[in-house]
């Protein structure tokens, strides 16, 4: 279950262990270990019922030899003060049966954004956005690589979920973010495709011209915020893949392009982590949006975490089914299910969809999350456990 280093705090970690493996009937904790700001509200803590977690901070103690010659480093969250979450978990893994996970935000961090512009992604007209380090930028691989390097040789988890390590959207819930215009998702991917320095030299080193694509792009979004209406130019659009492009060949071979930088990414990250972690890539299944192809990811990694959250279980086993059909034999596939009211109703929902999962190829599950759900859902989750075990 994914689960935040303030609610093991505020809870305590032997209560949270016992409600994991008892109640629950799980045998994994995914804590985040590098995460981003938010609002959160919080049902099961005893201290607060709102929580505003540090930005773009990191909830483990990094090692200062791992992080010279680095120019993006981490800053360690205030909150490691009242403890070494990730620490105890590791040393007491085999006491509470607990394995260890790393929920680990990558490139996501609005506060390495603002110190560092120039490695954030950068939209055709050249606008920043804050929230996204570039994953074709020299600096911000070389961030998302020495974060894992080290976390995993100090800690050695089970395994680490590596989230948004590819492009991120134009529209993620930014603090009040406005948008008069009435966007279709066409539009919200046209502004989130990233033109800057670092995108267009490695896209013309591998001979695609990212220059022509970019005049393309900036000439759709012009006549997007001209419309009076919002209009679609390709519908289906989520569904369809880069080939939606296939009438103006220079976006869709640079939309293609932009595989390269984030499977690169993973690859590096799986070289330089600790052989004793496995690395996973938390995806969805349209992740060609943020330049994700899952099997190369896959074959990158140990495997995947496709979040299908809220879906039926019909779709549920769609996705999780397209997923194992894309990924190398022998590689792990997790399905992220969240646990919120009213996605899920029941128990039988909960465990309606983990069944669907399980039998469509995944080997494992992941509930989100521990404390942003009344304790009584975790006997919804409890549910789930038993279907899959049965």
């Amino acid at each position: 279950m994914w689960t935040y280093p303030w609610d093991v705090l505020d809870i305590g970690l032997d209560a949270v262990a016992a409600e994991l493996t008892g109640r629950a009937g799980l045998n994994g904790i995914s804590l985040a270990t590098a995460y981003h700001a938010g609002r959160f509200l919080q049902p099961r803590s005893p201290c607060r019922k709102a929580y505003f977690p540090q930005d773009g901070t990191i909830y483990f103690h990094p090692s200062a030899a791992r992080w010279d010659g680095v120019a993006i480093r981490p800053l360690v969250a205030d909150l490691m003060a009242q403890g070494d979450v990730l620490g105890e978990l590791v040393r007491q893994r085999d006491r509470t049966g607990l394995a260890v996970q790393c929920w680990t935000v990558c490139l996501h961090n609005t506060r390495l954004g603002m110190l560092h512009p120039g490695a954030c992604t950068r939209n055709a007209f050249g606008d920043p956005n804050y929230y996204g380090l570039c994953p074709s930028n020299p600096d911000a691989r070389a961030y998302a690589v020495a974060l894992v390097a080290d976390l995993t040789a100090r800690y050695q988890p089970d395994l680490v979920e590596l989230e948004t390590i590819g492009f991120m959207g134009f529209a993620h819930e930014y603090h009040h973010e406005k948008d008069g215009v009435g966007m279709h998702a066409e539009d919200d991917f046209l502004l989130s495709l990233c033109f800057c320095d670092s995108c267009l030299s490695r896209a013309a080193a591998a001979g695609v011209d990212g220059a022509a694509a970019q005049r393309t792009v900036r000439r759709w979004i012009v006549e997007m915020c001209e419309r009076a209406v919002p209009a679609e130019r390709w519908p289906g659009f989520r569904t369809r893949g880069p080939d939606v492009f296939a009438a103006a060949p220079e976006v869709e071979a640079y939309v293609r392009w932009r595989f390269e930088p984030v499977t690169s990414l993973a690859a590096d990250i799986r070289a330089a982590a600790d052989p004793a972690s496995r690395i996973h890539v938390l995806d969805i299944d349209d992740g060609w949006l943020s330049g994700c192809n899952l099997g190369d990811l896959a074959g990158a990694t140990d495997g995947v975490t496709l979040c299908v959250y809220a879906r039926p279980p019909e779709a549920v086993a769609a996705g999780v089914a397209k997923a194992r059909a894309v990924m190398p034999a022998g590689r792990s596939l997790r399905a992220g299910l969240r646990v919120f009211y009213p996605e899920v109703a029941s128990a039988e929902d909960v465990a309606g969809r983990a069944k669907a999962a399980i039998d469509a190829g995944a080997t494992g599950l992941n509930f989100y999350n521990y404390g942003l759900i009344p304790a009584a859902r975790l006997d919804w989750v409890r549910a789930a456990s038993d279907a899959v075990r049965a």
